[in-house]
């Protein structure tokens, strides 16, 4: 049983890093704690109550986090600091013995945060506590639809993964694929809906896994979510090729809500690496789905995450990851450098990149996207299309994203709070001073 009362007038300060579906169910964390009578506390207020929802997709991620303990450990003296996530499950006693720790939750028991928030809040001891469990004993799913500070919402459809690439710690840190039921998910969706929502993002681990649990499809869930009425805009956060079936593009490109906008993981264009990371595809199929999205939607948006510097990534392999990106349609990289993870098997593979190397080819490539994404950006110059607003501080620029994720600026003067979570038909301009955004005036169709 919770006891609410103890929680009555409190604040608590969230700090969250690595992905999307951090986010969302740290946005969520918020709002249960928020009905329970937790205020969330202003910049520079002390809080009561600090959740830091971990990341440790990288060595470099792993050291963020730390640091984020200590500074919010300092800045916030004599607060119950929660630890969780994947870098709580992965380490967790090396968490809990840093200063100022009070509570450690694994994968399995976030989905029972509150409880035992609750329960380590009232009986507060001088150690730290952990609970994890092993991942063969990660089962539970936590739900999160959450809105957080931005105009889009954030629907957590499927956690964990059974791929098991070499170079990944992520079924270790959230176990394997699991997955609630079409209908809960719609239902959330509904009250996304009810609460004056206007786009939801699909996040997860591995989503197009969906169904693992209940036995049912990732294009079933998606057909249900496109016909709740008051959500005009969905978008899928990353789709792995060889579950990106041909039947969810072709749906997509003529559904109601589906936005043409795909994030799509490569991680190299090169097969012998490929092979090497125990990827579930090779470069002609990535190629080919790329293929059929632009013949179903010539105006989408596709982001690729890349990895580069992997184990075994020789100088020859890397060009042909350079190669294929340059010849692919794509719209965005999104550069990863490799790094070390202990208990991989990626550790096995003898040839190493130095880091001097990785920072080269990370550089070559970001500098691609760059191209790549202002050419996208410079064929919709003049175009008209709809842009959902997102709410700007007074007297600053306003930003929103068309349907194929295209950021928009309006200026200060042109502005307007009325113009917050609304579907507004722009014109779009020129660049942006940093060319970030095209920059948009509000048209009448």
């Amino acid at each position: 049983m919770i006891d609410s009362s103890a929680f009555q007038g409190k604040r608590a300060a969230y700090f969250t890093l690595g992905c999307k579906l951090n986010f969302s169910e740290t946005s969520t964390f918020a709002k249960m704690l928020q009905q329970m009578g937790v205020q969330t506390a202003k910049k520079g207020e002390p809080a009561d109550i600090c959740l830091i929802n971990t990341c440790s997709v990288t060595e470099v991620a792993d050291h963020k986090c730390r640091q984020a303990i200590h500074r919010l450990v300092r800045e916030n003296p004599g607060a119950f600091v929660v630890v969780t996530g994947c870098y709580a499950q992965l380490e967790p006693e090396r968490v809990a013995h840093i200063d100022g720790v009070d509570l450690v939750l694994g994968s399995n028991e976030k989905a029972s945060l509150i409880q035992f928030l609750s329960d380590g809040f009232i009986n507060r001891g001088r150690e730290a506590s952990y609970r994890t469990e092993k991942t063969k004993d990660i089962k539970t799913f936590a739900p999160s639809c959450s809105r957080g500070n931005r105009t889009r919402y954030f629907l957590k459809v499927q956690d964990g993964c059974d791929y098991f690439c070499t170079y990944c710690t992520i079924p270790y840190a959230r176990g394997f694929s699991r997955n609630p039921t079409i209908a809960s998910l719609v239902a959330q969706a509904e009250e996304a809906a009810r609460e004056g929502g206007k786009e939801i993002v699909l996040t997860g681990v591995n989503i197009g896994d969906f169904g693992k649990t209940t036995g049912e499809q990732f294009l079933d869930l998606v057909r249900a979510l496109d016909g709740v009425e008051g959500i005009q805009r969905y978008r899928i956060s990353s789709l792995e090729p060889d579950l990106l079936s041909d039947e969810l593009i072709s749906y997509c490109a003529q559904s109601r809500a589906f936005m043409p906008h795909f994030h799509i993981p490569l991680q190299s264009g090169s097969d012998t690496v490929l092979k090497l990371m125990h990827r579930h595809y090779n470069r002609q199929l990535f190629a080919d789905k790329i293929h059929l999205i632009k013949q179903a939607m010539p105006n989408a948006f596709i982001g690729v995450d890349v990895m580069v510097g992997c184990r075994g990534e020789t100088p020859e392999c890397f060009e042909e990851t350079y190669s294929f990106l340059e010849r692919l349609d794509v719209t965005q990289l999104h550069v990863f450098p490799y790094s070390e993870r202990p208990g991989t098997s990626a550790l096995s593979i003898p040839y190493v990149v130095a880091d001097k190397d990785k920072r080269q080819r990370s550089q070559r490539l970001l500098e691609l996207s760059d191209q790549k994404t202002q050419a996208f950006y410079q064929r919709h110059i003049g175009q008209q299309d709809d842009v959902l607003f997102e709410r700007a501080t007074r007297g600053r620029a306003m930003h929103g994203f068309t349907g194929n994720y295209i950021r928009v600026e309006l200026t200060p003067a042109d502005a307007r709070e009325e113009y917050d979570n609304r579907i507004i038909p722009v014109r779009l301009g020129h660049f942006n001073h940093d060319r970030s955004a095209l920059m948009g005036t509000i048209s009448d169709k």
